[in-house]
């Protein structure tokens, strides 16, 4: 059996103070998740599917250029349309931004996170509120679980490090014709016990 294609290696952004004042606007990054999910668009085609006027998305788009963010998408449009496109395929946040000295890159933080967790909860909305439109095979394949457990921040690091790996060894996985995009939300979260 010939051996199937390795994909390409994911290309990530760590993010820094400037940088993550440049992205931590709910717009911006609902912008760039719409464009790592979907593929190039314009400006115009992102403010339709996302509910916002042009000229805020194309706003926007350019701070995002200006950060690095997005770039033009060569091969599409023709004459002055401006095709837009990720520049990475993902995000890395550094938790250290939380503690930074700066106030101004503390709150980017807290913002950026708080979008992060609404944009979650969005998917996991949009999902329940369709999932009469999706095959049994895929509302039982979908799964919303919550689990309790006492660890030490050792043992969670470790727990979290195993289900990227895990997640990650997914992403090679060859297509077929009902394949569809997974969205995977992980939270590990520490918890004050109300004793």
């Amino acid at each position: 059996m010939p051996e199937q294609p390795k994909a390409p290696e994911l290309q990530n952004r760590t993010l820094d103070a400037r940088s993550l004042r440049g992205l931590a606007h709910p717009l911006r990054m609902r912008l760039l998740a719409a464009l790592r999910q979907d593929g190039p668009a314009t400006a115009s085609r992102l403010a339709e599917r996302l509910g916002e006027s042009s000229g805020a998305t194309s706003y926007h788009l350019r701070q995002l250029a200006a950060h690095g963010f997005v770039e033009d998408a060569p091969g599409h449009g023709k004459g002055r349309e401006r095709w837009w496109q990720a520049a990475h395929d993902g995000t890395v946040f550094d938790e250290q931004l939380l503690c930074d000295e700066d106030p101004a890159t503390r709150g980017a933080a807290d913002l950026f996170l708080h979008e992060v967790a609404t944009i979650h909860t969005q998917e996991v909305g949009t999902f329940l509120g369709n999932a009469h439109a999706w095959s049994p095979e895929w509302r039982r394949s979908s799964d919303i679980s919550d689990f309790t457990l006492r660890l030490t921040p050792g043992q969670a690091a470790e727990l979290v490090a195993r289900m990227h790996d895990l997640v990650e060894s997914y992403r090679d996985v060859p297509q077929s014709e009902d394949t569809e995009t997974v969205r995977i939300h992980t939270h590990a979260l520490p918890r004050r016990s109300a004793e």
